[in-house]
């Protein structure tokens, strides 16, 4: 497996990792469309820079990790371009996109970065995680930024020992939800 950054040709691939990363995806086409607007395709589509994949022997991307470097660009193009895409169903899936914006806007001083990292079931336990975290880690120090967040559910118990173990401090409780960040030096 190797560590690369994101290419335009992944694109497909790394979708499908989102939402296939925790079994084969059962949800609906609403729900398909708002995991991919809430959790993929901002990244990919308009800071490709700050995503890298992992790829198998045949460079298929088979896990990834995509990030923001700075809140406020996030923000302004995600409520404008990628949110529209989401008012259109459910209260409930709305509030949860606003709700890791709050979390996010928050802490955007010391934590002006936010993240998601997904890997297919099959290449999980691997090593693939750290190194992508590496990578993405090394590229933000590069360009200066502070520090990294994430939310993540609170009954993740695999994640959350993943990045607690990475370095990652919990920075607050919310209900349901954890929030978590890491300074770079």
């Amino acid at each position: 497996m190797t560590i690369r950054p994101y290419k335009e040709k992944d694109k497909e691939n790394v979708r499908f990792v989102c939402l296939n990363s925790e079994g084969p995806c059962k949800s609906s086409k609403r729900g398909i469309n708002f995991s991919l607007a809430v959790y993929c395709d901002y990244y990919i589509e308009n800071e490709p820079e700050n995503c890298f994949v992992s790829a198998d022997e045949n460079d298929k991307a088979i896990g990834y990790v995509i990030s923001t470097e700075n809140f406020d660009k996030f923000k302004e193009v995600y409520l404008n371009s990628y949110y529209p895409r989401i008012k259109k169903w459910e209260y409930r899936r709305r509030k949860s996109a606003l709700k890791a914006i709050e979390s996010q806007e928050k802490y955007k001083e010391d934590y002006p970065a936010h993240l998601h990292i997904d890997i297919l079931p099959e290449y999980q336990h691997m090593g693939l995680g750290r190194k992508l975290m590496d990578a993405l880690c090394d590229n933000l120090r590069k360009k200066g930024v502070k520090g990294v967040m994430f939310t993540v559910w609170h009954k993740n118990y695999n994640a959350i020992k993943f990045y607690e173990k990475y370095g990652f401090e919990l920075i607050e409780t919310k209900e349901t939800t954890l929030v978590y960040g890491l300074k770079l030096k």
